[in-house]
């Protein structure tokens, strides 16, 4: 399963947790994929993800020491039962917004250490491919 990174220039800590997901094109252990649906499938995926989080908290959850430990480190425990409404989320509208910021430049792609050109490239994943998502900032005043 191809493994995904976020940078950002200039930043030392990654924008995102380093994740992997398998991706729905797997021939034989290889998977190849246009970048355009490539990032269709991250961003949809992570919608889901996070749709499953809002529904998670809306639950009173039993801490255990690690759940405490864990949020000692960050700072903030939480114990579930959140009244914070949950937020809808279009994936379809996500989907169209990352590809509008790749055509943009504001963020890269780099597949494999090759660095991704076109939304219409197709690419060949190997299991242990490592793919990186690279945001640019904007320099003020220039």
């Amino acid at each position: 399963m191809p493994f995904i990174h976020g940078k950002s220039l200039g930043q030392k800590r990654p924008l995102f947790a380093d994740f992997s997901m398998s991706l729905q094109r797997a021939v034989e252990g290889v998977e190849t994929a246009v970048v355009r649906d490539l990032i269709a499938d991250i961003v949809r995926d992570q919608v889901r993800q996070f749709q499953d989080r809002q529904t998670q908290r809306q639950f009173l959850s039993a801490l255990t020491e690690r759940d405490l430990a864990e949020g000692m480190e960050r700072g903030k425990i939480e114990s579930g039962k959140s009244d914070v409404p949950l937020q809808p989320v279009d994936s379809d509208a996500a989907v169209e917004t990352a590809l509008l910021a790749f055509q943009d430049g504001l963020y890269l792609v780099v597949i494999d250490e090759v660095q991704v050109n076109s939304l219409d490239e197709c690419r060949v994943l190997k299991p242990d491919s490592q793919i990186t998502f690279v945001r640019l900032t904007l320099l003020a005043g220039g």
